[in-house]
């Protein structure tokens, strides 16, 4: 997500951000322009704008970015920021895409696979532009704020590209998708929303990857309608845009949290060997695991290897968690281990409230570890 140029006396926030808005739009339209049917009709054009919004993007914004400016600034404020300065970005493109749509560029979809292997219809460029504007936005504004939480993403790494993905474009279905979308526009107009959701309308986007796919759907609305256009298109960008924002924010916020407490019990325990194996315990307990226990204990790892230089190579290849050979640890390690009940107390709560089995083996460890 770019900045908008700083306003001058003769250049209004508004024209600033117009501005910004249009140089995206024709740097997109090359991009559009390099583009052939196949790309369209197989998703290919996805795998191309991810290469191309985050390549050069996050050589250049990294947390020091941010630092220089916004020193001083809590995270919550400018992650606030960058969520309202790309709605905004979102409703201008909007506007100026849909005063370009017609039924016409619809009705061109589906006649793509006769389209020369070289061109795409001019219609179809025009709808491409703004699923590409609106997919680079905001694929980079979440980005931004897993920066501004810290949360560490290796985007050469292809389980944190797709979580990115998925975190930037709230990937839960498409059922989600539809009715996230009818919340959005007037009452007046869900029941037309619905009909078109549920008719026969996005056929060409069938052979789509899944991605591609749910991008078409979300934007296809806005041009499949005659008459309200261009306000649906301002309203329906402003606000998936401010839905992805949002969803990013409370991901990468939660992840920070965690993070957060992960790296409180590293730098605070005396015995972070046998910390893993206490809060593997606690995790286990109640034979399942929540995302945030998941994520709690990957963390913990790393930094206990980062900071203390220890990898339990036993602990990772455990299958079958026997408590009795963490008391036998436990007895085993002299002195006071009153530190591990903090560790089983802040584990048990990641993911809520603690529950009947993590309370009794927060007991048992208390009567463990307290030692006279």
């Amino acid at each position: 997500m770019t900045e908008a140029p700083t306003a001058t006396a003769d250049v209004s926030g508004d024209d600033a951000d117009r501005e910004a808005v249009e140089h995206e739009r024709d740097e997109l339209r090359e991009f559009i322009k390099g583009l052939s049917p196949h790309d369209i009709k197989s998703g290919g054009w996805f795998t191309k704008l991810s290469a191309q919004a985050l390549n050069s993007y996050t050589s250049k914004v990294n947390w020091e970015y941010f630092q220089e400016r916004y020193e001083g600034v809590p995270a919550d404020a400018v992650v606030d920021q960058r969520m309202k300065m790309a709605a905004r970005y979102a409703a201008l493109e909007g506007g100026l895409s849909a005063g370009a749509y017609s039924a016409a560029v619809v009705a061109t979809l589906g006649t793509l696979g006769g389209a020369s292997s070289a061109t795409v219809p001019a219609a179809v460029a025009t709808m491409m532009i703004d699923v590409a504007f609106i997919t680079r936005l905001q694929l980079r504004l979440a980005y931004d704020i897993a920066v501004l939480y810290r949360v560490p993403l290796d985007l050469t790494d292809p389980e944190d590209m797709w979580k990115l993905i998925r975190v930037a474009f709230t990937i839960k279905g498409g059922e989600a998708v539809r009715e996230g979308v009818v919340k959005a526009v007037p009452v007046m107009l869900r029941p037309v929303i619905k009909r078109f959701y549920s008719g026969a309308v996005l056929s060409a986007a069938k052979g789509f990857p899944f991605v591609g796919k749910f991008l078409l759907q979300r934007n296809v609305i806005k041009i499949g309608i005659p008459v309200v256009g261009v306000p649906l298109a301002v309203v329906l960008n402003r606000y998936t845009t401010l839905l992805a924002g949002r969803h990013a924010q409370a991901v990468f916020r939660n992840e920070a949290r965690v993070i957060e407490i992960a790296e409180g019990l590293s730098e605070r325990s005396r015995h972070p060997q046998l910390m893993l194996w206490v809060a593997w315990l606690v995790i286990k307990a109640d034979t399942k695991m929540a995302d945030d226990e998941s994520l709690l204990m990957l963390h913990m790892v790393r930094l206990v290897r980062d900071r203390h230089q220890v990898v339990d190579e036993q602990l990772a290849h455990l299958v079958d968690l026997d408590p009795a050979e963490v008391w036998r640890r436990l007895d085993a390690e002299p002195g006071d281990l009153s530190d591990l009940v903090d560790v089983a107390n802040r584990v048990a709560a990641v993911d809520g409230s603690v529950n009947g089995r993590e309370a009794a083996v927060i007991s048992e460890l208390r009567e463990r570890c307290c030692r006279v």
